[in-house]
């Protein structure tokens, strides 16, 4: 059946299949092939429906650069390697990391690029970004080719899809969304349950209405990345927002035109995402055979490698707005009421020793 919105689509399903999972409704809001969120919107920068760290400002992605090149060195620099980002946006991140990786020629000799985009939409947005630059772009990490794999995904893993679950009397209970009797889109409760032998520490204390989140995709790819560092070797970073353990409450979230509306709201129009469990992510690389450091702040990261420093250097010789534009983007990056407690940074590495800015006592 031909189906002229997104709305009418998930109607249809509903209708004929019954209540659908978040994770379904999540999926097909933000990737339905014709009316998906990222295969047919701008969502990034002051145009879109939000910003990202690297459209804040290009000294994000420089001191992720520079802290690849120097992990590189640390790593003995070797000979062939492949840099990798997933989820690339509009390709602002990995252009920052060029520029400053293209300082030490044997890194960029060395490295070979690869953006993870599922996007036709986006995939074209950053090549057009990132040309004349030797890329290689890839639907999914596992065709990336053998060898080491050094890998960035910034806000990559909060929109990823979720199940929620709801405490009832007697049981932990999926929660849906159906159709009212008006024909509006709805949460309740639908027919699947939960084990609860396998439910995280946070859960087992919680009250009826309580609702738990679980997020199988995000840990699905942690373990991917994971285990092809196990195998080859190279490290990951990860950077997004979420908690640094499990937790009860529901995070669900849609943002149109940098607001909050609901989630069920003109579905494929607005962006959606979910706060990021950083233990799960953790288990799973360790159950993967690597070493896990952090989540630390992203205020932490940024100024432990000289986020004040670069721009110092970036402001000189500037004119005074300019120079106030750079203080501004510093706030927003790291300031406790901007980005800097809520977002966090997790690396994943072959060796116990932590990578700087990264300390022993949060590595496993």
């Amino acid at each position: 059946m031909t189906h002229t919105t997104l709305l009418d689509k998930i109607k249809f399903r509903i209708a004929h299949h019954g209540p659908m999972s978040i994770a379904e409704y999540m999926g097909l809001c933000l990737s339905d092939p014709d009316f998906g969120y990222y295969m047919t919107r701008e969502p990034f920068g002051t145009k879109g429906d939000f910003t990202t760290a690297p459209e804040v400002s290009q000294l994000f992605g420089e001191i992720i650069g520079a802290w690849l090149v120097h992990q590189w060195q640390q790593d003995g620099a070797p000979e062939a390697f492949h840099l990798v980002e997933l989820g690339p946006g509009r390709g602002t991140l990995m252009k920052d990391i060029l520029r400053v990786a293209r300082l030490r020629p044997a890194f960029m000799k060395a490295a070979r690029v690869h953006l993870v985009e599922t996007s036709p939409r986006l995939q074209q947005n950053q090549k057009n970004r990132l040309k004349p630059s030797d890329i290689t772009w890839h639907e999914h990490f596992d065709t990336i080719p053998e060898g080491p794999v050094y890998v960035v995904a910034n806000e990559l893993f909060d929109a990823l899809p979720i199940h929620q679950y709801v405490k009832t009397q007697h049981a932990w209970v999926e929660r849906c969304i159906g159709l009212s009797d008006t024909q509006e889109l709805v949460f309740g409760l639908g027919s699947g349950t939960l084990d609860e032998n396998a439910l995280p520490l946070a859960a087992q204390t919680a009250s009826p209405g309580d609702i738990l989140e679980l997020a199988p995709a995000a840990t699905a790819l942690a373990t991917t990345i994971a285990q092809r560092i196990a195998d080859n070797g190279g490290l990951a970073l990860f950077i997004d927002y979420g908690y640094t353990a499990a937790a009860l409450g529901d995070t669900l979230q849609a943002v149109k035109n940098h607001a909050y509306v609901s989630p069920l709201e003109t579905p494929g129009e607005a962006d959606l995402t979910a706060h990021v469990n950083f233990e799960a992510l953790k288990t799973a690389a360790q159950t993967a055979g690597t070493h896990t450091h952090g989540p630390i702040p992203q205020a932490r990261f940024l100024l432990e490698l000289g986020l004040l420093e670069r721009a110092g250097q970036l402001g000189t010789n500037r004119t005074a707005q300019e120079q106030n534009e750079i203080r501004q983007a510093v706030e927003r990056l790291a300031a406790d009421n901007q980005m800097g407690m809520l977002f966090k940074a997790l690396a994943v590495t072959t060796s116990a020793t932590p990578p700087m800015p990264f300390s022993a006592e949060n590595s496993l």
